[in-house]
């Protein structure tokens, strides 16, 4: 009964934050996908904790050049990547960049590098000795590869969010033509 009301509170804050503010969301086709996609692409990106700075950071900029996209949207759709979804991305991210690399024989194995992220993050000693031990893994030993691997991704990401939502949209649009010929 727990799990259930946890689920459907899950799906209401999806719907609350996701699907909401592009339902209802009066601006372009464009404006809405382009926002989707930004963010979609920086929840790609191993920076999980950091990624709705760097979409702001890249609204900022992108105003400075005169291309817009919604904030609102491109922020809540970072929430994609989160807490509860790093390890298995990063690990993803990870391989792919081995792969990339030519090092499919050198991949560490998932357990490995989740006792490791639990010990980080869990773990008994000093909070320093167990940031330093994370930014060693991170940056120095699975620092080239998950850079590497996380490419794919943030293309595929922005190609995905701007294409899905245009189509959404247009859908949704068409349907409102229906109705209101009917």
């Amino acid at each position: 009964m727990k799990k259930l009301k946890s689920q459907n509170k899950i799906m209401w804050l999806i719907h609350q934050k996701l699907i909401h503010p592009l339902i209802h969301s009066k601006a372009s086709i464009e404006y809405k996908a382009r926002g989707v996609a930004v963010g979609l692409a920086c929840a790609m990106t191993p920076l999980v904790g950091i990624q709705m700075g760097i979409v702001t950071l890249i609204w900022g900029i992108a105003k400075k050049l005169k291309w817009s996209f919604s904030l609102p949207l491109a922020l809540a759709w970072t929430w994609t990547t989160n807490v509860v979804t790093m390890v298995p991305v990063y690990y993803i991210f990870y391989v792919i960049g081995q792969f990339l690399r030519g090092k499919w024989d050198d991949i560490t194995g998932y357990d490995s590098l989740s006792r490791l992220i639990e010990r980080v993050f869990l773990g008994d000693e000093p909070y320093w000795e167990r940031t330093k031990e994370f930014f060693h893994l991170f940056v120095v030993d699975w620092g080239v590869s998950m850079f590497l691997g996380y490419i794919p991704f943030i293309i595929g990401g922005y190609i995905f969010g701007y294409k899905l939502t245009v189509r959404y949209e247009r859908m949704r649009l068409q349907q409102k033509e229906r109705k209101a010929q009917k």
